[in-house]
């Protein structure tokens, strides 16, 4: 019979003799019933977390009757094989998914077999699938040793699925499916306590390496990419773009399988999301913080909380203002990736055969800057806007230019400064005229910050825009469609550095090569 899912810790009639099995040491048990007999369930899994008793196995063989086990999928890890150490030279293979049945109670599932049927059981359900387990072996965990890479549990036990002696299927009654999806909104954690984007960020290096929970929306979702290792070993990567009321856009990536699929249901602008312990980062090559999905981490989706709510209706307030929004523009990718190399025209040419699209486009450019007004009024090249909406703030006022905005006069700690300017490139082929350069780009190129630039004088400024002017210049740029754009779309750079003679030179002349075998 199917007993309400994980309540299966219970006090059983007198024909399974429950009392029987648990003056043992040993630490397992199989829920076995003998042929004939029903079992009744009074207590959730409470009862067992009450008394700590050990259980031993009432049967090593399964009977023609078995308790069953049903639950939500609220989490779930690849399969991954190692060594089998009886069996020099094979692997053995493992995978783990979490279920719940109650608000509060959730357990740790385990499986371990061959690679064919490990593989096959976690290709059976994905997260978010009511599933039932028939005959789990139930053990004690060691919650410092196992839970080191899996989720920690409310339970301090912990399910095996046997492949000669559990099997695990979909769940196909409705009135259990229903009481089930109900639990899919509730975090597995507090859910108060999860710092906010702008918390993490502002700590800094101080949280790099900690596992914490996170309230934020999803900004966008990138596709998954395939890497391979130094050591032959096959990867993948999701990038995930997220977003609050303190941090316009944050870094989160996804390195599992499940994970992944995982995110790509998530709507943008209409996903909150709970992470309970994701992995925080500081990323040296990014000069920033990020984070990562790791086998611990649970992702509720869209929680039914009251700080969820709210995150929910700031995201659908401020779903239009990305266009205006510089912050966009220091894009979180690995330069390396980007390898595509265009001249001025060819990157014309590509934007026109991308009007419509949705997707953006990445390259290189060896190009000469030929507008570079960085010597003129600070107001023209640095600008303010609200830490909320992300729209213009009068300077004069502080206040922000966006009528809808609750924010109205701000404090300085309200308002985000950065850099925000127009840069023309030229080269044989045309010109490019206002490509955006903003944020953290400006400085790295530049080579001062706000407040050190504002120091310099008008002279020290006019040198450093000769730095650049009429120089040729290695640039990596995106292109990205815009409403708000006179064209359609916005150019932006991603890093701006005067290029080596010869790199530009021979680059150039493949292109040249390459563009002649076309029209050949």
């Amino acid at each position: 019979m199917l007993l309400h899912p994980l309540r299966f810790f219970s006090s059983f009639n007198v024909y399974l003799r429950f009392s029987s099995i648990c003056s043992s040491s040993l630490n397992t048990v199989y829920f076995v019933l003998f042929c004939g007999v029903s079992v009744t369930c009074s207590r959730a899994l409470t009862s067992l977390h009450s008394n700590g008793r050990h259980y031993r196995r009432v049967s090593d063989r399964p009977t023609e009757q078995s308790q069953s086990v049903a639950g939500i999928v609220i989490g779930k890890i690849d399969p991954k094989g190692f060594p089998d150490r009886k069996n020099i030279g094979t692997e053995r293979y493992t995978f783990t998914f979490t279920i719940r049945d109650d608000t509060v109670y959730f357990i740790n599932v385990a499986s371990w077999g061959r690679e064919e049927y490990v593989r096959s059981l976690s290709n059976s359900f994905r997260i978010g699938d009511c599933v039932v387990i028939e005959n789990p072996l139930v053990q004690t965990k060691d919650a410092e040793k196992e839970e080191r890479f899996s989720p920690s549990t409310s339970s301090c036990y912990k399910l095996l699925v046997s492949e000669n002696f559990s099997t695990v299927k979909l769940c196909h009654d409705p009135e259990v499916e229903a009481r089930l999806l109900s639990l899919l909104h509730l975090p597995v954690k507090n859910h108060q306590d999860y710092y906010s984007l702008g918390d993490i960020a502002h700590n800094g290096q101080s949280l790099n390496g900690s596992l914490i929970n996170i309230l934020a929306s999803v900004k966008s979702i990138g596709e998954q990419k395939h890497f391979t290792t130094a050591d032959k070993r096959k990867g993948q990567r999701c990038e995930v773009k997220l977003f609050d009321e303190t941090v316009p856009s944050f870094l989160m990536n996804c390195w599992d399988n499940e994970s992944i699929q995982l995110a790509q249901t998530w709507v943008p602008r209409e996903t909150v999301l709970f992470i309970a312990d994701a992995r925080v980062n500081y990323d040296n090559y990014r000069n920033c913080m990020t984070a990562a999905v790791v086998a611990k981490s649970i992702i509720t989706t869209n929680p039914d909380t009251r700080e969820a709510n709210l995150l929910f209706n700031f995201a659908k307030d401020h779903a239009g203002n990305d266009d205006e929004d510089p912050e966009q523009i220091d894009e979180l990718i690995n330069l390396h990736s980007i390898v595509d190399v265009f001249t001025v025209q060819q990157f014309k040419n590509k934007a026109i055969d991308h009007c419509g699209k949705s997707e953006s486009i990445y390259g290189i450019m060896y190009a000469y800057i030929t507008m570079f007004n960085i010597d003129s009024d600070n107001s023209k090249i640095i600008k303010s806007r609200c830490g909320r909406c992300r729209m213009l703030v009068d300077i004069g006022s502080d206040v922000c230019t966006n009528p809808s905005c609750s924010f109205g006069a701000m404090s300085s700690s309200n308002i985000i400064t950065n850099f925000d300017f127009w840069v023309d490139v030229s080269d044989h082929t045309g010109t490019l005229p206002s490509c955006n350069l903003v944020g953290n780009t400006a400085e790295k190129t530049l080579g001062y910050t706000i407040e050190e630039f504002c120091s310099l004088t008008e002279e020290q400024k006019t040198l450093l825009k000769w730095n650049f002017l009429l120089e040729r210049c290695k640039i990596y740029l995106k292109l990205v469609p815009s409403s708000n754009a006179r064209n359609g779309i916005r150019t932006s750079f991603l890093s701006c550095q005067i290029a080596d003679p010869e790199e530009a030179s021979q680059t150039l002349s493949s292109i040249s090569i390459s563009s002649s075998s076309c029209l050949l």
